[in-house]
């Protein structure tokens, strides 16, 4: 995949900005709201930017690189990588999350971690909603479906998980 070119983004621009070439091509073109959808479309570039590093810095974490590591790699040092990416997740919102929720997730984090997974998926979430007593669990007795069971399913399903990297 090639990153886009600076012409690439500027036609991007144009196309987006309708009201920015005024009909008949006699007038200039409306610079203001050029340069405001120039701005806007820097500014997806950049938030795309920082996902796709703020994801391989989770990655290096899942796998154990201190932040001294990742801060060698990115070029800074480690408080300052720490101060970026150490706190909570922005996708979620630790305040918003009951207690039970809460637990869950650091149940599925542990989860994906001992069984040296490189995301969270829908195993690791089970996982984390089963292994202690909590609304999730009361409504799948209520269903007549055994957490514990469950549970060990899900166990069973995580196990199969190849190790990285290999035993030698």
């Amino acid at each position: 995949m090639a990153l886009p070119d600076l012409d690439c983004l500027i036609a991007e621009v144009d196309r987006r900005c309708a009201t920015a070439h005024r009909p008949g091509g006699q007038e200039q073109p409306d610079r203001l709201a050029l340069l405001t959808v120039a701005t806007q479309l820097a500014g997806e570039a950049q938030a795309l930017a920082d996902n796709l590093v703020e994801d391989y810095v989770e990655h290096c974490r899942m796998h154990g690189f201190s932040w001294t590591d990742i801060g060698a790699a990115l070029g800074v040092t480690r408080q300052a990588v720490q101060q970026r990416f150490q706190a909570p997740h922005k996708r979620y919102s630790p305040e918003a999350m009951t207690d039970d929720l809460r637990q869950a997730m650091v149940h599925a984090k542990q989860a994906a971690v001992q069984h040296r997974n490189n995301y969270i998926g829908t195993d690791h979430l089970l996982w984390g909603l089963t292994t202690q007593d909590n609304g999730a669990t009361r409504l799948l007795q209520a269903a007549g479906v055994s957490p514990e069971t469950l549970l060990r399913s899900v166990e069973a399903r995580l196990s199969v998980v190849a190790e990285w990297p290999p035993a030698s």
